[in-house]
């Protein structure tokens, strides 16, 4: 008897928004972003510079982002005493229901949420969520699509990182 697998890839699909006429490319420099954590504190992609970071664009209301939790959560875990932020950007609109979620799964890193505003999403060309984006200390994009931290690759390509 043969055994098949079947691996699917599901996106959560996000109302459609204009893009970048440039898609953006590993070396250029990432676009700002500026929003408030959970705590109320605003957060500015350019005062994390220093260290890499890598984003993860999700929202309450979509399985496959929620699905990526535990492995993110693990893969904080093994980062931890490194030269990375983890900063999870949520594009929900029920600024309410993020903030629960956040403390009933006890969410590390930095936790910011758009308030349904899409200038990251444009900015970043994003059409479809969970979306990774990998950038280095000075700010540019390594990876503009970044492996999911459920994928084997995303440690290794994180522990491989010059100055990490």
């Amino acid at each position: 008897m043969k055994i098949i697998s079947l691996f699917i890839v599901c996106f959560c699909f996000l109302p459609a928004i204009a893009q970048n006429e440039e898609p953006l490319k590993a070396g250029m420099k990432a676009p700002g972003f500026s929003y408030r954590d959970v705590d109320g504190n605003v957060v500015c992609l350019k005062d994390l510079r220093g260290k890499y970071v890598y984003i993860d664009v999700w929202a309450t209301w979509c399985m496959p982002c929620r699905g990526e939790l535990p492995a993110l959560k693990e893969l904080k875990e093994k980062m931890k005493d490194k030269n990375i932020h983890f900063v999870c950007i949520s594009c929900d609109k029920d600024i309410d229901k993020w903030k629960q979620m956040v403390k009933d799964d006890r969410l590390s890193g930095i936790q910011v949420n758009t308030g349904g505003d899409r200038a990251c999403m444009e900015a970043f060309g994003i059409r479809g969520i969970p979306r990774f984006i990998l950038l280095d200390p000075k700010g540019k994009i390594v990876a503009p699509e970044m492996t999911r931290p459920s994928q084997s690759v995303t440690l290794q390509t994180l522990m491989s990182l010059k100055g990490i």
